[in-house]
């Protein structure tokens, strides 16, 4: 079927915008980049708000948290990119960009509206069954449920772009829209989308209509059970189910009214999508606080208070530190030592191989090769800023490092972490322009500019880590010493602080966890492209870059969701926090060069050439 279907020659789209109107299109500019302003700063307000009050940790306020995060990131999907092209004449954005802004955004909406359905839960409980509701509503479960939000809002958005990457597009390419979404994109298609707008109707606009009845139905019940509270207490409950109701409503009804019907676009189209994904993530947060007395209390009380970082009235007088390290059963540590020791020589000597193969071939002199050699010594450095104290520590019963040795092994650390992170981005930038432009690569990817990129990714591992350090050197340590870890890292150091560390774990999770995370999606976004760009190559050429990129993409995974795991949470450790820093401390670095030699012909092939004539020199 699909080689009856016609060849999709559009590259890109132009976008008509809100209007054409020249002087409109300037008055439009300054009431939206306010109300993007807005929305990014409100909800990152109720984000610090909820982080850094003690009064505000139900988790109503855990959920709160999460829904302002997705807000403030749902807003930046479009809204940014409407506000700049409103002072443009031609607005255009490319296939795979427009498939990535229908991805991220699909994905942090079911992810809103299946946290809209748990904050309706919570309310539930909180009503319903207030006498077990310390015990339903427990950390773990509230933690699960966000998880289950983001996987849900993946999922969802999966499927859409799922349905949207093999429809052919020939011409026209004009959307009259002022972004990329479902019914515009199937209004362009080159074939009969009348099953595919049904089947997109299902999984965006009866998922809609469901989850609203069932939220419906939930206030229903909440209503009902009312009636045997108090005067005070039905305040209460009504004053911050109404809030949640509020919310409900303005996101809910314009969204099914934009994807509960067939394949059609309105002219109204454009006003209904402001509303939901503009307005409502500005209004949240008002909602929200307005309506809510111990949220405007823990503001003004946070407007207030003062953040002491070096301690008023006490000193550090803590001089070094004790390891736990992996394990405290001394057999056990016998095998690690010999474990982390044979890791730690595989990396290093097979980091090795690559660099000495890429210098000495004259067939590896790509950038994506340049880019790899840098990759490896930075493997390298940052396996051996870990491995050897650990594997000396799991031999030694005295595990002590030094205030100043702990803080080197943090900069350190987190130097060579931040170069790393930085250099997947700027490998993941070559591979798209080599699978996307081919004709211009050479053009674009210039020795120098290679050059640029890698000390780009080393000043900018510097900034980070010299962040980290500054975080962490004021801060006071009078006792106790002991680190459950095998290694000097930030939520361990900052338990054992003695001032409070709230505001200082917010700063470190947006240095670390937020860094992370945005990369990570800016990562999968570029993969997004990549394979939408694939579909015209030959079955070779499609095994080549699929070859090169899944590589890649297995590194990145690797890293990075370990490193999410780490630092995209509140300061406060857990046991199984060992085996993640394990994962990307030591055992990633050690199978970067299997992963980028095993999967990769040029580079077998190149070691192969080198092997032998190292024997044919032995031989003479």
């Amino acid at each position: 079927m699909d080689a009856l279907l016609p060849p999709s020659n559009v590259t890109e789209f132009v976008l008509l915008g809100l209007t054409q109107n020249p002087h409109l299109q300037k008055a439009l500019f300054l009431v939206f980049l306010c109300i993007f302003l807005f929305t990014v700063l409100a909800n990152s307000l109720v984000v610090l708000t909820v982080s850094l009050s003690p009064s505000l940790s139900a988790p109503m306020y855990f959920f709160l948290n999460y829904l302002s995060l997705i807000d403030a990131s749902y807003t930046s999907v479009t809204t940014p990119k409407m506000v700049i092209d409103l002072l443009y004449q031609r607005r255009t954005i490319s296939l795979g960009g427009c498939l990535t802004q229908l991805f991220v955004e699909h994905l942090l909406g079911g992810s809103e509206i299946i946290l809209l359905i748990i904050m309706a839960y919570d309310r539930y409980v909180a009503i319903c069954k207030p006498l077990r509701y310390v015990t339903i509503m427990r950390p773990a479960l509230c933690r699960l449920l966000v998880l289950v939000a983001l996987t849900g809002g993946i999922l969802h958005a999966t499927v859409q772009i799922l349905f949207m990457i093999n429809l052919p597009f020939c011409g026209p390419n004009v959307i009259d829209h002022f972004m990329c979404d479902l019914f515009p994109l199937l209004k362009l298609a080159c074939r009969d989308t009348h099953r595919l707008g049904l089947v997109v109707a299902a999984n965006s606009g009866a998922m809609c209509l469901l989850i609203l009845s069932m939220l419906l139905v939930s206030y229903v019940v909440i209503l009902k059970s009312l009636e045997s509270h108090s005067s005070e207490g039905r305040r209460k409950a009504l004053s911050t189910c109404g809030a949640h109701f509020t919310v409900v409503v303005l996101f809910f009804v314009p969204c099914i009214f934009t994807y509960m019907r067939p394949v059609a676009t309105y002219p109204m189209d454009k006003l209904v999508t402001v509303f939901f994904a503009i307005l409502t993530p500005m209004l949240n947060p008002i909602i929200y606080t307005v309506r809510n007395t111990e949220v405007k209390n823990a503001m003004r009380s946070l407007l207030r208070r003062r953040l002491p970082l070096k301690g008023d009235e006490m000193g550090s007088n803590v001089t070094e530190f004790i390891l736990l390290g992996i394990t405290a059963n001394p057999e056990l540590r016998k095998i690690f030592s010999c474990l982390f020791l044979t890791m730690y020589v595989v990396t290093v000597l097979g980091n090795l191989i690559i660099v000495v193969t890429i210098a000495a071939s004259q067939s590896l002199r790509s950038p994506v090769y340049f880019f790899l050699t840098s990759l490896s010594l930075m493997d390298i450095t940052y396996s051996s800023v870990i491995a050897p104290k650990l594997v000396v520590d799991s031999l030694s019963d005295s595990t002590t490092i030094s205030l100043e040795g702990c803080m080197t092994q943090l900069f350190a650390e987190h130097f060579f972490g931040g170069v790393g992170i930085i250099l997947l981005i700027v490998m993941a930038c070559d591979r798209y322009v080599a699978i996307c432009k081919p004709l211009c690569y050479t053009a674009i990817m210039r020795p120098r500019l290679c050059c640029l990129l890698v000390g780009g990714s080393w000043a900018g591992g510097c900034v980070h880590a010299a962040i980290q350090l500054l975080f962490m050197y004021q801060i006071p340590f009078c006792g106790p010493n002991v680190i459950d870890h095998f290694m000097c890292d930030l939520f361990p150091l900052l338990k054992l602080a003695c001032v409070d560390t709230r505001v200082l774990g917010l700063l470190v999770i947006l240095n670390s966890g937020v860094m992370c995370v945005a990369i990570f999606l800016i990562l999968l976004a570029s993969y997004v492209v990549i394979l939408c760009s694939l579909k015209s190559r030959s079955s070779e050429g499609r095994r080549k870059a699929l070859s090169t990129c899944s590589s890649h993409l297995t590194v990145v995974v690797l890293f990075f969701v370990p490193c999410i795991f780490l630092y995209v949470r509140p300061v406060v450790t857990f046991p199984v926090d060992k085996a993640m820093a394990v994962s990307f401390t030591v055992v990633e670095p050690m199978l970067n060069p299997l992963i980028y030699t095993l999967r990769n012909a040029e580079v077998k092939s190149a070691m192969r050439k080198l092997w032998m004539k190292q024997r044919l020199l032995g031989g003479h």
